[in-house]
């Protein structure tokens, strides 16, 4: 009984209603709760609910759900209990047979089933009152008899003197022993404890390790979900670029087409110019032989006739037959180079194919492929860049930038090989833009407590503003329906808002101060910068901590500033005007991906685009980096 007991307390109890499971559910994180005190407290948690995720009560981790436009209460009616929790329900739950433990041995055998009271640990059985009594009174049982409780622990006997139980540990030889070992075998160890003072250290020691196996199995398994995504995702890239070279090659045989077509062409016009004029002279001269014709059987009949009158008539001048205005017989000719043609053939370029690495690849290295100068010809002002994102529009990569001196969100890109930007004014200078989508951005402008929709098609058109009640500074999309922004004045805070602008809740977390950028990570939690404290934050969107960062001595920060994360999770922090550092996604620095040394200044901010690129704004320029290894 005291078995199921323990089992009960300790592994069978929701810990929401502290009462044994009922209808139980198992999270992604192994974390297992009754399934009414799970909906409960989803539906508390409206975050959750919009992004279609449940959330564990206890370590907060999400677990996706398969059916995400189904009611929440089918998102947990669908969950399972774990084996080993099922297993545990159907041999010690409320709906199984009580398990009597103590039941007198020597009745059993009599086929009776009376509770024991007393027990011999080396002969292994258990007694009744009457049992024992009797067992006494024969001689029969000499060993220590103990009364049994529910409290009574099993006790160990040892292996090699079966009559003595298991009383000490041997840290020498790492060995559960009795006194008789002790006394034999063990007279030279120096270390040998009451079993008692040394179980509670390894109970505890179990217990971290695992603590630290379930972290363990938490990363492998991101890990292996991620490489699983990344597997998806190079299948995906590999059938895109497939597509993208026999486009390639369908245009060059579309232009072989068209030179074919033009000599066809100008073969059948002279073709057709000759014939015209052959066609012409023949009809000519078919004409002149009418004539010719004529005067001939005149002159036949003058010279049979008996008049004078009609030879003289028959005479006259015959002009000569002119073959001046022939036409002449030319010839096309058809030229090839059949060596020059190879040698096009063989410079014809359908595009290229490389491999580029993320920056998440901590053996490539960053290397600058071309810069973006941000003066145009109606800024008044010096640019003065706050933040920058590159959007996919229509296959085309469009690299957008608030220029806050200037008050203009700017884009530019690359069509038809040609470079292009476009502009739009607007009503004070914005600061940081939010990516809602591939074609469409949030803007904060706290000048005007304005959080404007811009559309990029891809040259920046104004959808929509919001009016703030707030100055609104640091700005990003939680969700699909939701933003999330920083207080740029006291109090400062960070709300969560609706795509109205309404306040939905505030995150408040005492480390929480000023945030000058904010980023959502794939996992919604919320990135800030902190400069006031000098540490880079991260919070869910409660505002639960989930790592700091605030490294001292000569790593410390001068002046977080602009955030991203990669494919992969890492984290990409500025600090202003030094460098751009890489982090882990639970917060471990990993390396300094660029420094004043590779030639950049004046740091603000950092993204990185579909491709992998990383682009790195300061006041006045963008310079993208692709990542190669060093052969």
């Amino acid at each position: 009984m005291a078995t199921a007991k323990k089992l009960t307390e300790r592994h069978l109890s929701c810990s929401i209603c502290t009462d044994v499971f009922k209808d139980p559910a198992t999270l992604q994180c192994n974390h297992t709760f009754c399934k009414s005190c799970l909906l409960n407290y989803i539906n508390t948690r409206p975050a959750a609910i919009q992004a279609k995720s449940l959330p564990c009560p206890s370590c907060r981790q999400l677990t996706k759900v398969t059916n995400p436009h189904r009611p929440v209460e089918e998102w947990v009616s669908q969950l399972k209990p774990s084996h080993v929790i099922q297993g545990l329900m159907d041999d010690f739950g409320p709906s199984a047979e009580p398990v009597e433990e103590h039941v007198c041995s020597v009745c059993t055998k009599q086929g009776k089933r009376t509770p024991a009271t007393a027990g011999c640990s080396v002969c292994n059985v258990v007694f009744c009152d009457e049992c024992f009594q009797s067992r006494m009174e024969t001689g029969l049982c000499d060993h220590e008899v103990a009364q049994l409780s529910d409290h009574t622990e099993t006790r160990v006997m040892c292996e090699r003197h079966t009559d003595k139980q298991i009383e000490l540990f041997c840290r020498d030889c790492k060995l559960e022993i009795c006194t008789m070992c002790c006394s034999l075998n063990h007279r030279t160890c120096k270390d040998v404890e009451p079993i008692e003072s040394v179980t509670h250290l390894v109970r505890e020691q179990l217990t971290n390790k695992l603590e630290q196996l379930h972290t363990n199995m938490s990363v492998i398994d991101k890990i292996l979900t991620r490489r699983k995504s990344e597997i998806e995702i190079i299948k995906s890239r590999s059938k895109l670029l497939s597509d993208q070279v026999v486009e390639a090659q369908e245009t060059a045989v579309r232009a072989i087409l068209r030179k074919e077509k033009q000599l066809l062409d100008y073969i059948d016009k002279a073709t057709g110019e000759q014939l015209r004029e052959f066609e012409t002279d023949i009809e000519s001269q078919e004409i002149q032989l009418q004539m010719y014709q004529q005067e001939y059987a005149i002159t036949a009949d003058a010279l049979t006739s008996n008049s004078l009158k009609d030879m003289h008539a028959g005479l006259g001048s015959v002009g000569e037959v002119s073959a001046g205005n022939r036409p002449a017989a030319g010839r096309l000719v058809f030229t090839q180079d059949l060596d020059k043609l190879k040698k096009a053939v063989d410079v014809l370029q359908l595009g290229k194919v490389k491999v580029v690495h993320d920056v998440s690849d901590v053996e490539s290295s960053p290397f600058l492929l071309h810069t973006i100068h941000c003066k145009e010809d109606g800024d008044r002002k010096k640019p003065d860049l706050f933040d920058v994102t590159v959007l996919s529009v229509d296959g085309i990569n469009v690299t957008v930038v608030a220029d806050y001196d200037n008050k203009r969100l700017k884009t530019y890109y690359t069509s038809n090989l040609k470079s292009c930007h476009n502009q739009l004014l607007l009503s004070n200078g914005p600061w940081q833009i939010a990516k809602y989508s591939e074609s469409q951005v949030f803007v904060s402008v706290p000048d005007s407590k304005e959080i404007v929709t811009v559309n990029c098609t891809p040259s920046p058109v104004l959808r929509s503003i919001i009016r703030a009640s707030k100055v609104y500074c640091a700005l990003a999309c939680l969700n699909s329906s939701q933003l999330v922004a920083s207080i740029y004045e006291q109090p400062y805070s960070v709300d969560i808002l609706d795509m109205s602008g309404r306040v939905l809740r505030s995150v408040t977390n005492k480390m929480i101060r000023n945030p000058d950028y904010i980023h959502v990570t794939s996992s919604s939690n919320l990135i800030v910068s902190e400069r006031a404290v000098k540490s880079l934050l991260c919070v869910t969107s409660e505002g639960d901590t989930v790592f700091t960062y605030t490294p001292t001595g000569d790593r410390a920060l001068t002046y977080p500033w602009g955030i991203t994360t990669t494919c992969s999770g890492d984290v990409l922090l500025v600090d202003y005007d030094s460098k751009v550092i890489q982090l882990t996604e639970s917060g471990q620095f990993v390396r300094d991906v660029l420094t004043r040394r590779d030639g950049v200044d004046n740091i603000r901010a950092v993204c990185v685009d579909n491709e992998g690129l990383m682009y790195v704004m300061s006041d006045s320029y963008v310079k993208v980096f692709e990542f190669r290894r060093h052969r």
